[in-house]
Formats: structure tokens, sequence, C-alpha cells
């Protein structure tokens, strides 16, 4: 299992236009929203600059993008190719194969976190405290790895040609419900009370409740690890299921 977890990341980081897009993406659309905005300007009823709020937003946005997209396509494309029927016919457990796609995919998310919240120290003038910049990094490279689980499960379950729109409805769906686009303070309660079991919101809420100088909160952790357990469980049943089949 150690040796595809090297050879995945490997494979990865060698996929120069991938990285490129996977990397520079997040940062360059947090330019691009916040171009223009007061960087003194506050989220309504909150002690919060908009330009803090999208920088958090972004960094997990782009993070979401690079993992869950990007493993869905490539898994699917394996499959059609017989990369993945060969591994099948290996000792290999389905444990082994969902963590060395989730490990190859976390390469991609952490830098592309790293470029937004340096731009926003440097470039938006952002100013946290030493152990808020650590924690958010933290917070939101650990919270990716529940979309790279959803993105093998996605790659395995569907064709290369099906995979692409499938993730990319769940991707523009939990980036709405998690308020990556918009401030989730706008929201209507109702609305507020359904998206905070999903896993776009607690991922996203993961970084906000740093932002705010608090831990992140129990719930939102609870709800990404049942979410993380659904999708890398599904997935490694899959694999499973079809090591049977071969």
């Amino acid at each position: 299992m150690n040796t595809l977890v090297r050879l995945e990341i490997v494979r990865t980081l060698r996929n120069r236009k991938f990285m490129f897009f996977s990397v520079l993406y997040p940062g360059m659309l947090f330019l691009l929203i916040t171009a223009g905005t007061d960087k003194s300007k506050k989220l309504d009823g909150a002690n919060l600059t908009y330009v803090a709020y999208y920088m958090v937003a972004m960094a997990a946005l782009g993070a979401m993008t690079a993992v869950l997209m990007g493993n869905a396509e490539r898994i699917a494309r394996e499959r059609e190719k017989g990369w993945v029927r060969q591994l099948r016919l290996t000792a290999l457990p389905g444990r082994g194969y969902v963590t060395a796609k989730i490990a190859s995919a976390a390469t991609v998310s952490l830098p592309s976190i790293v470029i937004v919240l340096v731009l926003g120290a440097a470039v938006k003038g952002v100013r946290l405290d030493a152990w808020q910049w650590a924690a958010i990094l933290l917070c939101t490279w650990a919270g990716s790895m529940v979309f790279a689980a959803l993105g093998v499960a996605i790659g395995y379950v569907a064709t290369a040609d099906v995979a692409r729109p499938i993730s990319m409805l769940c991707y523009f769906a939990m980036a709405a419900l998690g308020g990556l686009w918009a401030p989730f303070t706008a929201y209507p309660d109702w609305l507020q009370t359904l998206a905070g079991y999903t896993p776009g919101r607690a991922y996203a809420a993961l970084g906000q409740a740093v932002e705010f100088g608090d831990a992140p909160h129990g719930k939102d952790v609870g709800v990404l690890v049942c979410y993380l357990a659904l999708f890398a469980g599904t997935a490694a049943w899959l694999y499973r299921k079809d090591t049977r089949k071969a």
C-alpha cells in the first residue's frame, strides 16, 4: 500500500497542467472576487471583513475543486484504460486504494491553500494571529480529504464522460450550501439549519470558526467525519466488489 501511495503522489506531481490549474485557480479567483472591495468593510452583524471571509472561503473552494473534480475524472479514465483492473488483480485492499487516491489529492490541495492565505496576508492585508493562520491551513487541508474520498467514489461508479458532470453538480451544490460563493449569514434561517448538516457547510465552518478566534465546532467536525466514513467506505466497497468479479 505504501508503494502505491508514493506512486500516486509522484504521478500527480508530474501532471504539470493539472497542478498549475489546481494550485493557481483558487488564488486568482480570490483576487478577482475581492477586487475593489474595501479592506475594512465588514460583514453585516459580524466582526469580520469581507476580504478575510472570502480568503478562507476561496481556500476551501480551491481545495475542494482540486480533490473532487480532479480525482473523479482521473479515476474514471484509469478504469477505462484498465489500470484499476490491474490493481484489483493484486492483493491491494480497498482501503489501500482509497488511501492512495486521497494522499495524491492532498499533494494538490495543500499548496493551493497556502497560496490563497499568502495572498490574503501580503496583498489584501488580512491580519490574524500566528496560531490562526496555522489552524486555518490545517483545518482546510484536513477537511478537503472528505471531498477527495467523494471524488474516488464518483470516479469508481461513473464513466469518464459522466464523472465530470456529476462531480461538478456535487461541487456547485456543496459550495453554494457551504456559503463559499456568498456570505452564509445572508441565507434564511431554515436554509442555514439545513446546510449545517451538509459537508460543504461543515467544511467552510472549520476555518471561519478559527477566524473568529474559536476552535472548530464539534458538530462540524462530527459531520465531516461521518461523511468521510460514508464516502471512503463506499469507494472501498466498490473496489472490493469489482475485485471479487475479477
